[in-house]
């Protein structure tokens, strides 16, 4: 059922209110010729409230329905791609360590989410997302796809989580270039809608066209091997590294849902760091 169709059927509900209203206040003014001719007239409104109704509840019955298995599907998605990653790495292959009941593996934990809002056009672009902190979600948490590490969570309410797209000027993300292994920041070209910047790759690296971009995984918010985009045009720097295109793989006007990833060890991670910091 069209979503439309959805609207028809609140406009109908409407219009059988107002004439229920008109109803009662005729029936106190007029004889049983009017009393009959507007119970005729509302039976047959509300024959088809009714049949709206009953489809209205169809509707976000079905749209239940396919949340869930949408959900399904993205997460295997992102395990295919964590196979294929390891697939052109490697040659002896082991499988991503399964998710428990609770979405947890290894160091990190999973959580499938659809997204309540996207922002793509400006320099600031951000994603609202439907869990939160009831949902046991923390800022400074991943959001992926099997396409790609779109973002990073910034402010957590009780439901909805707002997160910084990775095509935000201030975002990056630590990459690691193709089968060589050599690593930089990545960012958003701020321009395209598929574009990226992978910096600060040594000028003896060698690399071809089409090579994948993967997470580097050095970092606390990111497993490594997500893949990112592919290589194409690249320039040196200062003589002594590249800048290198990158295609992303992930289509943000086409994002319904996303994995919000929570590295259980990042807090650890950040006061061990802040303590190196402070003893210099």
């Amino acid at each position: 059922m069209q979503k439309s169709n959805v609207i028809l059927y609140l406009i109908n509900a409407a219009i059988f209110i107002l004439l229920e209203v008109a109803a009662l206040n005729m029936l106190h003014n007029n004889g049983p010729l009017q009393s009959t001719w507007l119970s005729k007239g509302s039976q047959a409104v509300m024959g088809t409230v009714w049949g709206g109704a009953q489809n209205v509840k169809h509707y976000f019955s079905l749209k239940k329905s396919n949340d869930s298995l949408a959900l399904e599907n993205h997460d295997l998605r992102l395990r295919i791609a964590q196979f294929e990653a390891m697939l052109e790495g490697t040659q002896e292959v082991q499988a991503p360590m399964a998710a428990d009941a609770k979405g947890k593996a290894g160091n990190f934990v999973y959580t499938p989410a659809t997204i309540v809002k996207i922002s793509n056009n400006s320099r600031h672009n951000y994603i609202i997302i439907g869990k939160g902190s009831n949902d046991g979600i923390t800022k400074g948490s991943g959001v992926i796809t099997g396409k790609g590490a779109i973002g990073v969570i910034d402010a957590v309410s009780s439901n909805y989580s707002y997160a910084r797209s990775f095509k935000n000027h201030e975002m990056s993300i630590s990459a690691r270039l193709g089968k060589e292994g050599a690593i930089g920041p990545m960012n958003w070209d701020g321009r395209s809608s598929a574009g990226a910047i992978l910096k600060e790759i040594p000028h003896h690296v060698d690399f071809q066209p089409g090579d994948t971009v993967y997470t580097s995984g050095f970092s606390s918010i990111f497993p490594p091997d997500i893949p990112l985009g592919t290589v194409g045009e690249a320039k040196i720097v200062n003589g002594a590294t590249y800048d290198i295109k990158v295609t992303l793989f992930e289509d943000y006007g086409a994002l319904r849902y996303v994995t919000i990833v929570d590295n259980l060890g990042k807090e650890e991670i950040k006061a061990l760091e802040k303590g190196n910091n402070e003893n210099r």
